[in-house]
């Protein structure tokens, strides 16, 4: 055999994604071909993700994505040679969708399942980037559930360094920008807002900068935006907030909530890096597509000799690709537990040293 062929299925939330990996006898896995779904719209009118929505949507998105893999690819699914699936961490009815559609792809084919983890998954996607990190570095996982900072040795050998004791970065996003009255996902339409205003406006706090430590907290900073917007007389003021005479304040609100956020994660990551001794650091998660970041820390590490590595933009937030890619990097490793058992389970909650 020259290759084995990995078809990845991530539907640990909003996002539906399928993708198909070949992983040669030697040398990098490689993409093939990879198709997403989000469902942003669908819950836009809710504020938020609804867990039973997002499970229903998935049932109806990963057959036809999985179509358009195998024929964007050239492939067919007797081709693929291990179903690989997230089994956690995420909303327990969308992991069993994507659980359930693996399991049964198994047992048609004939071919073994492995489960995934979603924050592995992220943790490896630069590997598909342009410009691959080499082992080992410390990693940045931002995402809309998670901040942490980790030493990674290798596939399978993570220290982790430090983590957010309450709020993710992503939530101290999204939260802030909800209470400015911004669409969901909050994070992106707050960014955006940010470009027009000025981050020194106001003076919001960087909780546990100075903590001696590598944890974060972010939800101070979000309690302290809701200070400012009630002091402005601007929270839960649905007219005031889209009155256009208002927009050059938020803008500065958001500015200065992305500039708090963004430091931290910075100087954090630059304390990681001092920590360790190493001079290379991976970012990944859907955070880590800011602009903001991805300049501050590009330029404090540049004067620092220290590489930084992104993954694609259409790769950092939920997707099938890194899926398929982690399964890949696993079986390269020697440390995947396939199996071809026809039950399941699905581990909404997982935390990654446990893999």
């Amino acid at each position: 055999m020259s290759e084995r062929l990995i078809l990845g299925i991530e539907s640990s939330c909003d996002e539906t994604g399928l993708a198909l990996v070949a992983l040669p006898q030697s040398g990098a896995p490689r993409l093939l071909a990879h198709a997403l779904h989000s469902q942003i719209d669908m819950h836009q009118a809710y504020g938020g993700v609804v867990p039973e929505l997002a499970s229903r949507d998935h049932i109806r998105r990963v057959v036809p994505l999985a179509r358009q893999v195998l024929s964007e690819s050239g492939k067919t699914m007797a081709d693929v040679d291990v179903v690989a699936y997230t089994r956690g961490p995420g909303l327990a009815g969308a992991l069993l969708v994507g659980a359930g559609v693996a399991c049964a792809l198994g047992a048609a084919l004939g071919k073994p399942l492995l489960g995934v983890h979603h924050l592995e998954g992220h943790l490896l996607s630069p590997f598909l980037s342009a410009d691959p990190p080499e082992f080992p570095f410390v990693a940045l996982l931002v995402s809309g559930g998670h901040t942490q900072l980790m030493r990674v040795d290798g596939v399978g050998r993570y220290e982790m360094l430090g983590e957010t004791v309450d709020d993710a970065a992503g939530e101290a996003f999204d939260k802030s920008a909800k209470l400015m009255g911004l669409p969901y996902p909050g994070g992106p339409h707050l960014s955006r807002l940010a470009a027009s205003g000025k981050s020194e406006a106001f003076d919001l706090p960087r909780p546990m900068l100075h903590s001696g430590n590598l944890d974060f907290s972010f939800a101070g900073l979000k309690t302290a935006v809701r200070t400012h917007l009630v002091r402005l007389n601007l929270l839960d003021q649905a007219d005031k907030l889209a009155d256009p005479a208002n927009l050059p304040v938020l803008a500065d609100l958001a500015a200065s909530t992305q500039a708090a956020i963004v430091e931290v994660l910075v100087k954090k990551s630059l304390a990681a890096l001092k920590a360790t001794g190493l001079k290379r650091v991976v970012v990944a998660g859907g955070v880590g597509a800011n602009r903001l970041l991805r300049e501050q820390l590009d330029r404090a590490c540049a004067r620092r000799g220290i590489r930084v590595h992104y993954p694609e933009l259409h790769l950092c937030t939920d997707n099938g690709a890194m899926i398929a890619l982690a399964a890949a990097m696993r079986l390269q490793a020697g440390q995947a537990a396939l199996t071809s058992a026809p039950a399941f389970d699905v581990k909404p909650r997982w935390d990654l040293a446990q893999i």
